[in-house]
C-alpha cells in the first residue's frame, strides 16, 4: 500500500492510503458480517481511509440513512480502531423526512444543520472527532459565508479535523475557500467528485441543476486542481459500478460520445498487455496521474476488494500511460 498526505496544516493533515474504501452500502445492501470482513481485509492490506455519509443508504429502505455510520461505529468498537484509521463522512444531503430525498428535501448546509448533523455523525460512529467532514451537496438557500463559518467552528471546537467538499460547482468551491482565507478560517482541502478513466459528459442536465452535473469532474475542475496542488481529489465511482467489466451494466447517456469507444479500446489493450483487469488499470491510472487522485471504491465482496488492492500495486509504464492519455 502507498500513502498520501491530505491537508496542509501540520495540526490537521493526515497520511492516508491511496485507495479509499467506500462504505456506502455497509449495513444495508451489504450485510454486517460481509461488511466487517471487507473492512478487516482492507485494514490488513494497509488501508487507512474509509468513506461514509450521514445519509447512506436512505434509498435502500426509504428512510433517512445513517446505517453505514452505525455499522462503522460497531466495527470501530469491536476492533478497538484508533487514530490510525481516517474516517471521512458527509452532511448536507440527508433527507429531512423518510420517503423524501436530497433532491427535494435535503437538510442543507446551515450553521445549525452543520453543528447538529456533525454531532449525530459522531454519535453514530462513536468517535470524539470526525477526521474529515465534507459538505455533501450545494445548498443555494444558505449564504455561503454561514456555511464556511459553520464548518470552521467545528474545527475550532476540536470536533472536526479536515474539511472537504463534494458535488459543488468549481466556482462555489473557490468562493468558499476565498471567504475562509479572507477570514483566517480553515477551508475545504479535500474535493470528492465522480471521476474515472472514461470521460463523462457534464453538459447534460443534472439531478440538482439544469446547467449540468456538478458532481462530475470537468475540465474546469481539473484545471483548478492543477493550479492548487495543496488540494486533494478523491474520486468516487472510479470503476463506474462495474461497467468496465460487466456486459449486463451498460454505460449511461453521460458516456454517449465519440471518445468512449476509443478510450475503452485503449484501456482493454493496456489491460491485455499487463495481464490486469480493466478495473485494476483504471485504479493504477488514477493513482499515478499527473494530478494525483485517491480513488474511492466500494466493495460488496472480498473478491472485489482484493481485485482493487491488486490495482494499487499495478505500475503502468510510461508508454502504457501515454497510450491511455492519448486516447480521445
Amino acid at each position: 500500500m502507498e500513502y498520501r498526505t491530505i491537508g496542509n496544516d501540520p495540526k490537521t493533515r493526515r497520511d492516508v492510503s491511496v485507495l479509499s474504501l467506500g462504505a456506502m452500502l455497509f449495513g444495508t445492501a451489504t450485510d454486517e458480517a460481509t461488511s466487517f470482513a471487507i473492512l478487516d481485509r482492507y485494514v490488513e492490506a494497509g488501508g487507512t481511509f474509509i468513506d461514509t455519509s450521514n445519509n447512506y443508504a436512505f434509498w435502500q429502505d426509504g428512510g433517512q440513512g445513517g446505517q453505514s455510520e452505525e455499522l462503522l461505529g460497531r466495527w470501530i468498537r469491536s476492533r478497538n480502531v484508533g487514530n490510525e484509521i481516517v474516517i471521512a463522512t458527509k452532511l448536507g444531503a440527508r433527507p429531512l423526512a423518510p420517503g423524501t430525498s436530497y433532491v427535494d428535501n435535503a437538510e442543507g448546509l446551515s450553521a445549525k444543520v452543520i453543528r447538529e448533523s456533525a454531532e449525530r455523525s459522531r454519535e453514530r460512529l462513536g468517535v470524539e472527532k470526525l477526521d474529515l467532514l465534507y459538505a455533501h451537496i450545494e445548498d443555494p438557500r444558505t449564504p455561503l459565508q454561514e456555511t464556511v463559518e459553520g464548518f470552521a467552528q467545528l474545527v475550532a471546537d476540536g470536533t472536526v479535523g479536515l474539511l472537504g467538499v463534494s458535488n459543488h460547482w468549481a466556482w462555489r468551491v473557490e468562493r468558499a475557500r476565498n471567504l475562509a482565507a479572507t477570514a483566517g478560517l480553515p477551508g475545504y482541502e479535500v474535493l470528492q467528485y465522480s471521476y474515472s478513466y472514461l470521460r463523462q459528459r457534464t453538459d447534460l442536465p443534472g439531478e440538482l441543476s439544469p446547467d449540468g452535473d456538478y458532481g462530475a469532474v470537468g475540465r474546469d475542475l481539473l484545471s483548478y486542481l492543477r493550479e492548487e496542488p495543496g488540494l486533494t481529489l478523491v474520486a468516487y465511482s472510479p470503476l463506474l459500478s462495474g461497467r468496465y467489466v460487466r456486459d449486463d451494466k451498460p454505460f449511461g447517456p453521460e458516456f454517449d460520445h465519440a471518445g468512449t469507444p476509443v478510450r475503452l479500446a485503449a484501456l482493454r489493450e493496456v489491460a491485455a498487455e499487463t495481464g490486469a483487469t480493466p478495473n485494476q488499470v483504471v485504479l493504477s491510472w488514477l493513482i499515478g496521474g499527473d494530478i494525483p487522485v485517491i480513488p474511492l471504491a466500494g466493495a460488496s465482496s472480498l473478491a472485489q476488494l482484493n481485485e482493487n488492492l491488486v490495482g494499487v500495486d499495478l505500475k503502468l509504464t510510461s508508454e502504457q500511460r501515454a497510450k491511455l492519455d492519448a486516447a480521445h
